[in-house]
This record gives structure tokens, sequence and C-alpha cells, in this order.
């Protein structure tokens, strides 16, 4: 009797193994576009790429008719995939907070350059020293603009990398633009009393 059912698990082992396991491999390519749909190559790269390698390598199993390393390759895809979406999932919400936070940020330091021209043009500081301000003003609202878009189309990396060095900018022609006034306001003549 034991005999026997050694008998049948051995033929039902090389059975299973004598052809490609096409179900698996499957399943595994399902896992994969559904974590690309998910945005795991963007927000989970490290545990996208693993699954996308061990994909290709059940492939290549495939190729070479060893059935059993791509049945265990098909397995680790479709596992690593699986973990890829969960994690883009955290990795996309992470994603939408900082680039919600960089547009505030950007606003409320372009709001300030807002401020200091308007300044700047009320203590008569000359043309030819707000050029540069008012430039990096434009700058800063179509950044500002292209950056809402983006936010609306969910491309929220994209977002992040337009605005990652504005606020520097920005910053230093508002800097700029108060050493300006207030070497205006030092050398205007005092009125008598």
């Amino acid at each position: 009797m034991r005999r026997l059912a050694a008998a049948i698990g051995t033929l039902i082992f090389l059975t299973a193994c004598s052809e490609p396991p096409q179900k698996e491999i499957d399943r595994a390519q399902g896992a994969i576009d559904a974590a690309r749909a998910a945005g795991a190559d963007q927000y989970a790269t490290e545990p996208f790429t693993a699954a996308t390698t061990a994909m290709q390598q059940t492939h290549e199993a495939v190729t070479q008719r060893d059935y059993r390393l791509a049945l265990s390759r098909a397995v680790d895809a479709n596992e690593r995939a699986l973990e890829a979406a969960r994690q883009a999932a955290d990795g996309k919400a992470q994603a939408q907070a900082s680039a919600q936070a960089a547009i505030a940020r950007t606003m409320a330091i372009a709001r300030q350059l807002s401020e200091q021209l308007k300044a700047a043009e009320t203590a008569r500081v000359p043309a030819r020293d707000l050029e540069a301000a008012r430039r990096v003003h434009a700058d800063a609202q179509r950044a500002l603009q292209e950056a809402r878009t983006a936010m609306a189309a969910g491309s929220y990396l994209v977002v992040i990398s337009q605005l990652q060095e504005l606020p520097a900018k920005i910053a230093a022609q508002t800097a700029e633009l108060t050493q300006a006034i207030d070497a205006r306001s030092a050398r205007a003549p005092r009125r008598r009393r």
C-alpha cells in the first residue's frame, strides 16, 4: 500500500514537472500587471523590479525546460508582485502628501516674494533691480500651475521634482529685494520735523 502511494505521488510530481506551470505563470503575470496598475513601478520599485526579474527567470527556466525552477520562480514572482502592490499604495499616499506640502510651501514663499516686490516698488527700487525677482516670480507662478495640473493627474513624483529647487530660488530673490529696499531706505533723505 505504501509503495502504491509513493508511486502515485512520484507520478503526480513527475507529471506536474513535465510541462510548464502555465497556471502559476499566468497568476504571476496578472499580479505583476495589477502591481504596475497600482503604481508599483514608481512607488515600490524594489519589490516590483524583483517581481519582474523573477518573471523573466520563469520564462528562461521554461525555455530551458526546467519546469520545477519555472514553478518556483513563478510563485516567487507572484509573491513579490503582491508585496509591490501593497507597498505602492503606501508609497503613493506618502508621495501625495509630499507633493501637497511642496505646493503649499512654494505658494507661501511665492506670496512672500510678491509682497516684497510690492514693497520694493513702493520704496522706489529701480526697475532694473527688480527684473530678476519678477522673472523668478513669473517662473514660480508657471511652475505652480504645472504642479497643480500634475497633482490633479496623480503625478505626485513629477510635482515633487518640479518644485524641489524652486523655494530656494524664490527665497534668494526675496532676500535680495529686502537688501535693495533697505539700501534704498538708507539713501532716502530724511524729512525734517
